[in-house]
């Protein structure tokens, strides 16, 4: 057989692939650039908000517990849905900051082995159904192979 895709030789002339090689250089050029320039704003942006624990030394005033119903609209509730709160430093500031329980912790732990027995079972039905359609078709052809001798 003969390969029917051919490379047309319009594409392989210098002054073609220099220009597909100058237009997909400002092509990368302009995604990397806007890349950059959001992440430049983005770090503007944290150093003005950043909360005071991040920047300073900090006391954990109250342990980390749940969020109640009235907590819940603060930002660090939002994260793990537990908060502590913390005394800063050098500013003598109380802010709240996000954290993880071990409640939480255990609680996930017991999910994922949940799910990983549940996919480990799923597999090993999966093997076990295969392996006999395998065996079957097997078995089949030997006796096909038998019965036109």
């Amino acid at each position: 057989m003969e390969n029917t895709w051919r490379v047309p030789v319009l594409c392989c002339r210098p002054r073609v692939l220099l220009l597909h090689t100058l237009f997909w250089c400002l092509v990368a050029l302009r995604v990397f650039g806007a890349a950059l320039l959001a992440e430049d704003k983005t770090a503007a942006v944290r150093t003005l908000v950043a909360p005071c624990w991040l920047l300073e030394e900090f006391v954990v005033t109250s342990e980390c517990s749940q969020c109640g119903a009235f907590q819940t609209s603060r930002a660090a509730c939002g994260q793990t849905g537990y908060v502590e709160r913390v005394n800063c430093t050098k500013s003598n500031k109380d802010d709240y900051k996000s954290c993880r329980s071990a409640a939480m912790e255990e609680h996930s732990f017991w999910k994922f082995e949940a799910a990983m027995l549940a996919v480990t079972s799923l597999s090993a039905v999966v093997v076990v159904a295969r392996q006999r359609w395998l065996d079957r078709l097997a078995s089949e052809k030997v006796r096909r192979q038998i019965e036109s001798i």
